[in-house]
């Protein structure tokens, strides 16, 4: 990674970095970039955005039968279209994977993420309809398959190629976004300058960064993005896994470390935030007392359908103890985080409550 990882605001994980939540108490609404989450597959590239170019090509495109050459935007190309502002999280679909072992007792593999692997940005760009439509986009192509500029990742001595997913045509004409900005400014190396996807709502992998081409097609795409890996996989499942993984589901997070020490007979304002892939989070209940009972928390701030809210509420230990303060969110299809999270082998997608463990002395 290229930018400081402070151990103050953030859990390393080799070429991954995940935020301390603590680090976004008092913060406003966005993850700065200095605290953003990186999730990379391998190290993050140095692009230059005077030679970049963004390449289209495949047969979802309209050619004639001498156009053998794909289509190429440049980086002031994307400048000079009709910018798009999109304020959206963008979260690794292994989020929490950690407490499949540590809440649950379950074995599963991947990185051992917190829940620090989420992010919330104020992003600008051009939408991949526009730029689709104007590469010349057929009635007939039913799916996209963006590539970033990485280098090769290669998982257990077999070299898999760069990094890509294919991503429905429907969504990409929905609300995709070529991003080329992050809270005012252009995308910083670690979160995929010059352009990235932003694909709201859904899993994090589909948010390629530092996109180098699409592959436009007229018949379904695979990568081992979409088969070997981002697919529920375990006894509750066939072989082949579940799906292709899309939307994200309901979380929440406490602005507090984990084994966090209070001061018993003050009181402490609890404060967090929660977000889900379904859209608006509705309310949120919390508990300090291992959700034998449950309080309302005030909702505060900006609630942007694709991005997170902010909650609050006062909490006065009167006894020094071992607490477990636990959150719980419903969004507004009326989805609320489970009690346990079902199992799953490469640890996608933890969305149950979350036992924060404090101490009140």
């Amino acid at each position: 990674m290229v930018k400081p990882l402070p151990p103050e605001l953030f859990v390393p994980h080799g070429t991954n970095a995940e935020t301390r939540w603590e680090a976004m108490r008092g913060r406003g609404y966005l993850t700065p970039a200095d605290r953003f989450f990186v999730r990379n597959h391998v190290a993050t590239p140095r692009v230059d955005a005077r030679t970049w170019r963004l390449k289209l090509w495949g047969d979802g495109l309209h050619r004639s039968p001498t156009e053998e050459r794909p289509v190429e935007f440049t980086y002031e190309d994307l400048l000079g279209m009709r910018a798009e502002t999109l304020t959206a999280f963008i979260e690794c679909t292994g989020n929490a994977r950690s407490l499949y072992a540590s809440q649950q007792g379950q074995q599963v593999s991947g990185t051992p993420w917190g829940l620090g692997a989420v992010g919330v940005a104020r992003w600008r760009g051009v939408r991949l309809a526009t730029v689709l439509e104007r590469a010349g986009l057929l009635r007939e192509a039913v799916d996209v398959l963006p590539r970033g500029l990485d280098a090769d990742y290669v998982d257990k001595g077999e070299n898999l190629g760069r990094v890509r997913r294919p991503l429905p045509v429907a969504k990409a004409l929905k609300d995709v976004l070529l991003a080329y900005e992050m809270n005012g400014a252009p995308l910083p190396p670690d979160h995929g300058h010059p352009v990235r996807l932003v694909v709201p709502s859904w899993v994090g992998i589909a948010s390629i960064k530092w996109l180098g081409d699409i592959q436009v097609s007229t018949r379904p795409l695979y990568s081992p993005w979409n088969t070997r890996y981002y697919r529920l996989f375990g006894p509750d499942h066939p072989p082949e896994g579940s799906a292709p993984l899309t939307r994200m589901n309901v979380k929440s997070a406490f602005e507090l470390p984990f084994d966090a020490v209070l001061t018993a007979g003050r009181t402490h304002l609890l404060t967090g935030r929660s977000w889900s892939g379904n859209g608006r989070v509705r309310s949120v209940a919390v508990s300090a007392d291992g959700g034998a009972t449950w309080h309302r928390a005030r909702l505060h701030g900006p609630r942007p359908a694709r991005g997170w809210v902010r909650w609050e509420l006062p909490w006065r230990p009167h006894a020094p103890g071992h607490y477990e303060l636990l959150a719980r969110a419903t969004d507004e299809t009326g989805a609320t985080q489970p009690a346990t999270a079902p199992y799953n082998t490469l640890g996608y997608l933890f969305g149950a409550v979350v036992r924060h463990p404090v101490t009140v002395r």
